[in-house]
């Protein structure tokens, strides 16, 4: 009797994920950051942003931000749920890697990364232990996905909008870039400036 065929691979999905610091040299940072997520196993890198300098959120007396979105493909999981918890654990790594400190929720950062969006997926899940937040005092063990905050935050939609200014993400009621236009002319142009363009090794000023 034949053995069964093997299934079929799933397709990758698309993810985004949001980096951000401002603690050291916070541009090399993320450029050593984005290579370390194109060599997650499995994880292929599509896209990079623009590289951002935005103002602080929640605590105004930091320096501030370099933030930028990457695009990556990666394994799909058995599900959206498993699939997301093994990025946002391999992302969790990354961070610890980079020297992430325990600090206050809003306060300085060697290295954020955030999962923003897997594929289509709405998902909220319990995080493994490996999975959670540093934050000190973090809302909840949930990972949610599309991210919770991301449609007001100006430093996530302007570089994701780079890359994907038309997606109207799971649970949206606007596009990427019209959600970003409207936090433009909340918060006024000087909240983001564009300080580099990818090269494929790094942003170029």
């Amino acid at each position: 009797m034949a053995a069964p065929a093997d299934p079929a691979p799933r397709t990758p999905v698309r993810a985004y994920v949001g980096l951000g610091a401002n603690v050291g040299d916070a541009r090399r940072t993320l450029v050593a950051a984005v290579h370390a997520l194109a060599a997650l196993p499995g994880a292929r890198l599509v896209a990079v942003s623009r590289l951002y300098v935005t103002r602080p959120v929640g605590v105004a007396d930091q320096p501030e931000f370099h933030n930028a979105v990457v695009a990556l493909d990666v394994p799909a999981g058995p599900d959206p749920e498993r699939g997301a918890l093994a990025l946002l654990v391999a992302l969790k790594g990354i961070e610890r890697a980079f020297g992430r400190q325990r600090r206050g929720r809003w306060g300085p950062r060697e290295l954020d990364l955030d999962l923003l969006l897997f594929g289509d997926a709405r998902i909220s899940v319990e995080r493994p232990p490996d999975g959670v937040s540093l934050d000190a005092g973090h809302r909840d063990r949930l990972l949610v996905v599309p991210h919770p905050d991301a449609n007001d935050r100006l430093f996530v939609l302007a570089p994701l909008a780079d890359l994907a200014p038309d997606l109207v993400p799971a649970g949206w009621d606007e596009a990427v870039a019209m959600a970003r236009d409207r936090r433009l002319v909340a918060e006024g142009p000087g909240a983001v400036q564009v300080v580099g363009e990818w090269d494929g090794e790094g942003w170029r000023v």
